[in-house]
């Protein structure tokens, strides 16, 4: 018995100061959004007086955070999309499908995931300018699909192949087309692996900087993880601005992520299931 207490000892308190690690910048950041210059300059880390919502005001309007923000929603969207109807057909088609060389491009999908962005950041940036798609929506969300549609393939991959071929065979002998089989059948039972495939990702493109950076080089289409970063050298001397930039860039991911944390972890095993 006291073995077992203090085992649960041993993981409660590194987990703990885990999590105090991680609550503490998003509080500090909080705090430092809603002070003065002034009373950030003469104390960072004590407690806001009040509630002040004027620096949230100032970095949406004047930092030109809105129009970052808009850009961010209409890439993750377009992204989001792409990625789980081209993840979504190809995960059926290698998961209930034989044909020639198919382990070997699930094979690939999963290869590479462990290929860094840095590899091909290159080749994928000179590809883009020649066909005209640097600083456009279309480009960055291609950009975004080819690095991350592996991963959705092969998450789809996993949770497709754990439907059993019959109810495919049944939905072939009732008259349904492959198109159909993916359409009445697949696309159904498939939600939730659809709805956490789609989180993962929208957090995914949504937390991006390298991408977006080199793919939006204009002020006006930057996205709102590149635009947060970027106020650091604008409002250098005016700490609180700068915080409430990142207090709005991160409110969308805490909230997807409270609200989604159960798909979030069902997606993060998908790949350990039957494949």
């Amino acid at each position: 018995m006291r073995g077992a207490r203090i085992s649960r000892w041993l993981i409660a308190v590194p987990m703990a100061l885990l999590a105090l690690a991680t609550i503490y910048p998003l509080v500090f950041t909080a705090n430092a959004a809603m002070k003065t210059r002034r009373d950030y300059i003469l104390d960072r880390f004590s407690l806001a007086d009040s509630l002040r919502w004027d620096n949230i005001v100032t970095a949406w309007t004047s930092a030109g955070t809105a129009r970052y923000f808009v850009n961010s929603v209409i890439v993750v969207a377009g992204a989001v999309a792409l990625l789980l109807l081209l993840g979504s057909m190809a995960g059926f088609a290698l998961s209930h499908f034989r044909f020639r060389g198919s382990k070997a491009l699930l094979l690939g999908c999963l290869a590479a995931l462990f290929v860094p962005f840095q590899v091909i950041m290159v080749p994928l940036v000179r590809t883009m300018a020649d066909t005209g798609l640097v600083d456009t929506y279309p480009g960055l969300i291609l950009a975004y699909v080819a690095q991350f549609l592996p991963f959705t393939i092969y998450l789809m991959a996993s949770y497709y192949s754990t439907i059993p071929s019959e109810i495919v065979d049944a939905a072939r002998i009732d008259g349904n087309s492959t198109y159909g089989v993916y359409r009445r059948i697949m696309l159904p039972m498939g939600r939730p692996a659809l709805l956490s495939v789609g989180v993962l990702n929208a957090l995914f493109c949504w937390n991006d900087v390298l991408i977006a950076l080199l793919m939006m080089p204009s002020a006006e289409h930057r996205t709102l993880m590149v635009g947060v970063t970027s106020l650091r050298g604008q409002y250098s001397a005016d700490i609180p601005t700068f915080a409430s930039g990142v207090l709005i860039a991160a409110v969308p991911v805490l909230t997807i992520y409270l609200f989604f944390q159960r798909r979030i972890a069902d997606a993060v095993t998908a790949g350990s299931t039957k494949g």
